[in-house]
């Protein structure tokens, strides 16, 4: 694939970005028009009228990302999405930072369940700026999830995930969402991210050990835990129908700490870390397993 720096994709991908949520804005009444009432009812438009114990919501999301971790040229990859939810719940919010999880313990404004994650490896013949580095194998990362409402329109998240296979650390994201229904279909949301991991998370994918150092040509580096990155993200959803629903994003990171400072990021990367994509998703109603 064609190398692209950060820099203009960062700026490329604002503009896709905020060209999409305005084409969005823009065929609302259209797309409004077309759509028939929502029952009266029906509490969120979001959520299908429940027929059974479960509502399931399947789809799949486009995303440009850095090709590896503080990569300076980016990529597109396919990223699936898959929500499962009692079907008495109203839709819940859900950002693009966001593990696959299940509310084990719901008191309303709080919940808690298990998350799970998954992390992408990293091959050397990926790019020239990783020849010498060696490869690094997928990792799954599985934990739980804490999040709190302290206002309708105000979501704080905490995940802590622990990782196999590519690394063996512990990764924690730290999340805040406001979010605002600007129409009954349509849902913005912004809000500030920061993620801090073990070193046994971060060295695989920013340190530098000897050998890798000879054949690299990059300086031996040991990269330790702490804070790994801050940043933002913002979001916009439509629901087209009970069922469908489209949406549009973008996350930024500024890596820090370790990270930040590793050889591989200073001298061939970037510490500027983005995200952008847009997806569709489907809802449908299933008898309960439990």
């Amino acid at each position: 694939m064609k190398r692209v720096q950060i820099g203009s994709v960062a700026a490329t991908a604002a503009k896709l970005a905020l060209a999409a949520v305005v084409t969005l804005a823009a065929a609302l009444p259209a797309a409004a028009a077309d759509m028939p009432a929502p029952a009266a009812a029906r509490t969120s438009y979001l959520s299908p009228t429940p027929t059974s114990d479960w509502i399931v919501t399947i789809g799949i999301e486009a995303r440009v990302l850095p090709k590896f971790e503080g990569a300076s040229s980016s990529m597109l990859r396919p990223f699936p999405i898959l929500r499962v939810r009692k079907a008495d719940e109203p839709d819940q919010f859900r950002s693009a930072r966001d593990g696959l999880s299940f509310a084990i313990l719901d008191a309303g404004a709080f919940k808690l369940g298990p998350v799970a994650k998954l992390r992408f490896g990293r091959k050397e013949s990926d790019d020239n700026n990783l020849r010498g580095l060696g490869d690094v194998n997928w990792a799954f990362e599985a934990g739980a999830f804490a999040e709190y409402w302290p206002a309708h329109w105000l979501r704080t998240r905490a995940e802590v995930r622990q990782g196999f296979g590519g690394h063996h650390g512990v990764v924690s994201d730290l999340m805040i969402d406001g979010i605002y229904k600007a129409t009954p279909q349509l849902t913005l949301s912004a809000g500030p991210r920061l993620t801090v991991g073990t070193a046994a998370s971060t060295s695989p994918y920013f340190s530098v050990t000897a050998a890798q150092a000879a054949l690299s040509g990059l300086p031996v580096y040991d990269a330790r835990g702490g804070l790994r990155s801050y940043g933002a993200g913002t979001q916009a959803t439509y629901a087209f129908t009970r069922q469908w629903s489209g949406e549009v994003f973008l996350e930024y990171e500024r890596l820090a700490g370790d990270a930040a400072n590793s050889p591989l990021v200073v001298q061939r990367g970037s510490r500027d870390q983005l995200q952008v994509g847009m997806g569709v998703t489907y809802s449908f109603s299933m008898p309960g397993l439990w």
